[in-house]
């Protein structure tokens, strides 16, 4: 069998792998509120969740997709080598989600794939395949990591202070309701986790897709960088399976080791998350669900209670978020490493 063939199946496969652990990765962070209000079982939520996550990906557009892949530049590379570059970025990204999911960490799949792939092109070709965007940026213009970093950076501030006013708002909207009330404040959750599921997906779909359509492109199977609904349909299964495997270890430091989870908390959570995130989407900035949510609930609970978060707990969050692009960087690099040893002297 051909090499380049081979190796293009492997890369697509492994894509595939890293957006099932992208799902896998990030299930917690649209059921861990609904769960811990008990406004769903974890069977009715991963089921509501898993359904529009899947049209997430198919209706939400692509301008993520085209963002996350156009801040690597591959095309003057041999197309052996571009590929398992792009293979060694997904493989280092993989590892760093499973490994935060062990250690029940909220990390972003958005900033290990990003550092992913910095450390390995960096590593293998240089860093002048890196659309840095710096000075870009000086004159104005948001482009490649600079864009990247921009919204990975700003979406969990605004996470924090949409969910600070949000929940004063609710809570004045609340003012003479009684108990009661959290009935239709748990009913009002299977609308807002849908439209935050429906969010994730439009978001982090898309950046398995970018990088499934940049291996068609410089593997020579595709002529331009259109995403192929195929692509679409493949990325939404594998984002989908993740989501009903879900990773349950992280439900609990999103639902109930930061803050208190009451109804109320977790429609506001919702709101906020789902408002940031699909701002984003339309944008073609990718963000950290997983920050958005934690930084919501963040909010929610200093809004209210500021002595009830746990804000050492929110510390480790910060110091997985701040970690993660150097982290999943040289676990790329080792991986590269170890690739380059098997292939020996690659074009």
């Amino acid at each position: 069998m051909d090499t380049l063939f081979l190796l293009a199946v492997v890369t697509v496969v492994i894509v595939l792998v890293f957006d099932y652990t992208n799902g896998f990765n990030d299930a917690a962070n649209i059921v861990a509120t609904v769960i811990a209000s008990r406004a769903m079982t974890p069977v009715q939520a991963v089921i509501i969740v898993s359904f529009f996550e899947f049209l997430g990906p198919l209706l939400g557009g692509t301008a993520v997709a085209n963002t996350i892949g156009k801040f690597v530049v591959l095309d003057d590379v041999a197309p052996i080598l571009s590929l398992s570059i792009l293979l060694c970025g997904l493989v280092g990204a993989i590892a760093w989600n499973l490994s935060t999911w062990y250690l029940g960490l909220p990390s972003s799949s958005s900033h290990a794939l990003v550092g992913g792939l910095i450390g390995a092109v960096v590593v293998s070709v240089g860093s002048d395949h890196v659309v840095w965007g710096f000075e870009e940026l000086a004159n104005g213009h948001l482009t490649g990591i600079a864009k990247l970093l921009a919204a990975l950076v700003l979406s969990p501030l605004l996470g924090f202070w949409v969910g600070f006013l949000i929940h004063r708002l609710l809570r004045a909207l609340l003012t003479t309701a009684n108990p009661a009330a959290n009935s239709r404040l748990r009913a009002a959750q299977f609308i807002t986790a849908a439209i935050l599921a429906f969010s994730h997906g439009a978001n982090d779909a898309q950046k398995s897709m970018g990088i499934l359509t940049l291996v068609l492109l410089l593997g020579g199977f595709i002529p331009t960088f259109d995403v192929p609904f195929w692509v679409m349909l493949a990325c939404a299964s594998a984002i989908t399976l993740g989501i009903l495997s879900g990773g349950w270890r992280i439900v609990r430091t999103l639902g109930f080791a930061i803050y208190r989870v009451r109804p109320i908390h977790a429609l506001g959570s919702q709101i906020t998350s789902a408002a940031v995130i699909m701002t984003a989407s339309i944008g073609g900035a990718p963000v950290s669900t997983t920050h958005v949510v934690a930084t919501s609930i963040m909010g929610i609970g200093a809004s209210e209670r500021p002595r009830a978060v746990r804000w050492s707990k929110a510390k480790n969050i910060v110091t997985a978020w701040l970690i993660t692009i150097p982290g999943a960087a040289i676990a790329a690099i080792q991986t590269y490493a170890l690739v380059h040893l098997f292939l020996g002297n690659m074009p």
